[in-house]
C-alpha cells in the first residue's frame, strides 16, 4: 500500500448532504490547498459489515480527495494522537465486535472537500482478511453541523463500496489515491462525482436503490447488488490466498487485461469500474456462488457498466445532448429543451423549455456564460436561453440574419461567437449578442452539402461535416475555406452524422452507413486507414464525444450500445460495446466528473464514472487555462 501524506487539520467536517456545485464556466488556474483552520469536535459513527455480518477489528480511515494533482494520495483527516493508532496508510479507528466505530473528537476537513471512509481488514467471519476493503462516500465537507445530524449510522458494506467506487472512478487510482487538479472545474467535477454516490445507494442502510432520490431516475439495482456479491465472495473468505480472493484480484487489474493487481476489494471495485468489459464471465461466477444481496442479475451481463436512466421534463424523441459549466445536461427534444442537474434532477419544469421560437431543434451549444444556444431547423432560427431557461433572443429568436436558414448544428468559439451549420450549403456566424458577422448568405464553398455537425478547434478553425457529399470542411475563423474546393474526403467517411475534436486537434467522425469511425488529423490526413476504425459492435454510429484521456465514446444507435475506442483506435468496450447505456443511444456527451450521458428517445442515460473527466462546456476548452478541445480539468 502506498504512503499517504501527513494528516491535514482544517475547518469543521459537517453535513452528509451532498453539495451539488458546478463545473464552473470560468475555469481557474490550479490552486494550492486551503489554509488549514482549527476544527471543532464532531462525531462520525457507523458500522462495517460483510453482507449482514459485522466485521470486527477493521481499520477505518477518514479521507478527503486530494486537489493538488491527479494520482496523488488521499488526505488523511484523522489525528493519530487522538485515535491512538496509525500505520503507513494513516491514522485510524478500529471496529468493535459488532462492527461499530466512532470518530468522536477533533477530526476535521477543508470546507467543500470531498470525504469518504475506507475500512481495511478485520475479521469477516472465517478470520482476519487483509484483502477486505470497503468504502462509503460521505460527500461534501460543510462549515457547520456534523455527519450525525443526517445519518446516525453510516453503513459501510459491499454495496456502499460499489457506489463509492463507480461514483469517484474518474478521480480514483485506487482506494487511497483519489484526487484531482486544483482548477475550479476539477474541484467541482469531483464534488458532482461524490454526490452521485447517493443516487446509487443509501449510506445509512448500505442498500442499493431502485429509484434515484429525485424520483425520475431508474437505478440498476440488480447490477449493483451483483457487483457487491462479487466483492463479498472475497471478503467472506479466509483472505488473499482463498480461491475467491485470488480469482477476484487476478481478474481486476488496473488496466483490465493487465496492469497492477489490487490487494483489496475496494481497489478491485475501482478497477472494475474503470474496465467494465473485462473478465465479465469470471467475475460474474463469483457473484453467483455467494449471493448476499437481492435482487441480483439472473444471467451474465454483457459488461459491468452502471447506468442511471432518467425520464420526464419534456423528453421526447431526444437527440443531441451537451454539458454546461455546472455539469448539467441539456437535451434537445422534438419541440423543447430539457435540462437535468449533474445528478439527474429535472431543472426545466414538467415540459422542458419551449419559449422563444423553439421548433424542431437539432443543435445545441453552451457558451462560457452558461447560456444555451439552440439551432432550430424547422423554425429557421437560433434561440438563446439563459442558464435558468429565460429567453435572451426575443420572441422568434435570431432569424433572417447572416445566412441563418434551417440551422442544424451550432458551436461557440473562444470569442463567444456562435457558428451555425445550416442544413443545406452554408455556415453562419453570429456575435454573442446575436448580430450577424457572416455575409448575408453565410459562408459557402469547400464541399458544404447537407451539413450535420460543426466544431471549433484550439487555433479557432471551424470544422463541418457534410452528409450528402461525405466530406469534412475546414474554415478559418474568418470563414475562408482551408480544406480545398471539395473538402477532405475518403478515409471511410460515409454518411457522417457527428464529429468531435480531440486534444491534438484531430477530428473523429461517426459514419452512419459505414459502421465506422474516421480519424482525421488537423492537417487533413487520415489516421484511421482507408475504411476507418471498425469492429467493437459499431452499427450505425450517430454520436461521438472525446474524454479527457483522448478516448472516443460513440453512441451506437442500431447496436444499442456505447463503444469506447482508445486514441489509437483500439476497442476498449468489448465485442459488443457497453450496453448499460440505454436502448438505441442517439447522441452522447461526457461531463467533468467522467460520467457518460446518452439520449435514448424518451429517456437519458448517465453511465456513472465510465470515462475520464473532461472540461465542460466545450468552449471552455478553448479558454485559459486550457487551449485545446477535450482537455482534462
Amino acid at each position: 500500500m502506498r504512503v499517504v501524506p501527513a494528516v491535514v487539520l482544517c475547518v469543521p467536517l459537517t453535513s452528509l448532504l451532498f453539495l451539488l456545485t458546478g463545473c464552473s464556466s470560468s475555469p481557474s488556474a490550479a490552486t494550492p490547498p486551503p489554509t488549514p483552520t482549527p476544527g471543532n469536535s464532531l462525531t462520525v459513527s457507523g458500522s462495517v459489515h460483510h453482507g449482514q455480518m459485522p466485521i470486527s477489528g477493521a481499520h477505518v480511515y477518514l479521507f478527503a480527495a486530494n486537489t493538488t494533482g491527479y494520482g496523488q494520495s488521499s488526505v488523511s483527516l484523522l489525528d493519530a494522537s487522538l485515535t491512538g493508532a496509525s500505520d503507513s496508510i494513516g491514522a485510524y479507528v478500529t471496529t468493535a465486535a459488532d462492527g461499530s466505530f466512532s470518530m468522536d473528537s477533533g477530526y476535521s476537513c477543508v470546507a467543500n472537500s470531498q470525504v469518504y471512509l475506507y475500512a481495511l481488514g478485520g475479521n469477516t467471519g472465517p478470520g482476519v482478511n487483509s484483502a477486505s476493503g470497503l468504502m462509503a462516500e460521505l460527500g461534501n465537507c460543510h462549515n457547520s453541523g456534523n455527519f450525525n445530524s443526517s445519518a446516525p449510522v453510516i453503513w459501510v458494506n459491499e454495496v456502499s463500496t460499489v457506489a463509492a467506487a463507480y461514483a469517484m472512478a474518474g478521480f480514483a487510482a485506487d482506494a487511497t489515491h483519489v484526487s484531482s487538479s486544483g482548477t475550479l472545474l476539477a474541484r467541482t467535477g469531483i464534488a458532482n462525482a461524490f454526490a452521485n454516490a447517493a443516487n446509487l445507494a443509501a449510506i445509512s442502510s448500505g442498500a442499493a436503490l431502485a429509484t434515484t432520490p429525485a424520483g425520475n431516475g431508474t437505478v440498476p439495482q440488480s447490477t449493483i447488488n451483483t457487483l457487491a456479491d462479487i466483492l463479498g465472495a472475497c471478503i467472506g473468505s479466509i483472505g488473499p490466498s482463498s480461491k475467491a480472493c485470488s480469482t477476484l484480484l487476478i481478474n481486476a487489474p488496473s488496466s483490465g487485461s493487465n496492469g497492477t493487481l489490487p490487494t483489496d476489494t475496494a481497489t478491485a471495485a475501482i478497477n472494475i469500474a474503470h474496465n467494465p468489459a473485462s473478465n465479465v464471465a469470471t467475475l460474474y461466477a463469483l457473484a453467483a456462488a455467494t449471493p448476499l444481496f437481492s435482487p441480483t442479475l439472473t444471467t451474465q451481463p454483457n459488461d459491468f457498466t452502471v447506468g442511471l436512466n432518467f425520464t420526464g421534463s419534456g423528453l421526447s424523441e431526444s437527440q443531441r445532448i451537451v454539458i454546461d459549466g455546472s455539469g448539467n445536461a441539456w437535451v434537445i427534444n422534438t419541440s423543447s429543451v430539457t435540462e437535468f442537474s449533474s445528478s439527474g434532477s429535472a431543472l426545466s419544469g414538467a415540459n422542458g423549455f419551449t419559449a422563444g421560437g423553439i421548433n424542431n431543434p437539432q443543435g445545441i451549444a453552451i457558451d462560457n456564460n452558461g447560456n444555451a444556444w439552440i439551432a432550430n431547423t424547422f423554425g429557421g432560427n437560433v434561440v438563446k436561453l439563459s442558464s435558468s431557461g429565460s429567453v435572451l433572443s426575443g420572441v422568434n429568436g435570431y432569424i433572417g440574419i447572416g445566412g441563418v436558414g434551417n440551422p442544424e448544428s451550432i458551436a461557440i468559439d473562444s470569442s463567444g461567437n456562435a457558428w451555425i451549420a445550416n442544413f443545406f450549403t452554408t455556415v453562419s456566424e453570429l456575435s454573442n449578442s446575436g448580430t450577424a458577422i457572416s455575409p448575408v448568405n453565410g459562408f459557402t464553398g469547400g464541399g458544404l452539402n447537407y451539413l450535420r455537425t460543426i466544431a471549433i478547434s484550439g487555433p479557432g478553425s471551424v470544422w463541418i461535416v457534410s452528409q450528402a457529399s461525405n466530406t469534412v470542411t475546414e474554415l478559418s475563423n474568418s470563414g475562408a475555406v482551408l480544406s480545398g474546393p471539395n473538402g477532405y474526403t475518403g478515409g471511410g467517411i460515409s454518411e457522417p452524422w457527428e464529429m468531435a475534436l480531440d486534444n491534438s486537434g484531430n477530428a473523429w467522425i461517426a459514419n452512419g452507413t459505414g459502421n465506422s469511425i474516421t480519424k482525421l488529423s488537423s492537417s487533413g490526413s487520415f489516421l484511421s486507414g482507408p475504411t476507418g476504425f471498425t469492429g467493437g459492435g459499431l452499427y450505425s454510429p450517430t454520436g461521438i464525444a472525446i474524454d479527457g484521456a483522448g478516448n472516443a465514446w460513440i453512441a451506437n444507435f442500431f447496436g444499442s450500445s456505447v463503444v469506447e475506442l482508445s486514441n489509437s483506435g483500439s476497442i476498449l468496450s468489448g465485442s459488443k460495446g457497453y450496453t448499460g447505456g440505454g436502448v438505441n443511444p442517439d447522441a452522447i456527451a461526457i461531463d467533468c466528473s467522467g460520467n457518460v450521458w446518452t439520449t435514448n428517445g424518451d429517456s437519458v442515460t448517465e453511465i456513472i464514472g465510465a470515462a475520464t473527466p473532461v472540461v465542460t462546456p466545450l468552449v471552455a476548452n478553448l479558454m485559459a487555462p486550457y487551449s485545446a478541445p477535450a482537455s482534462k480539468p
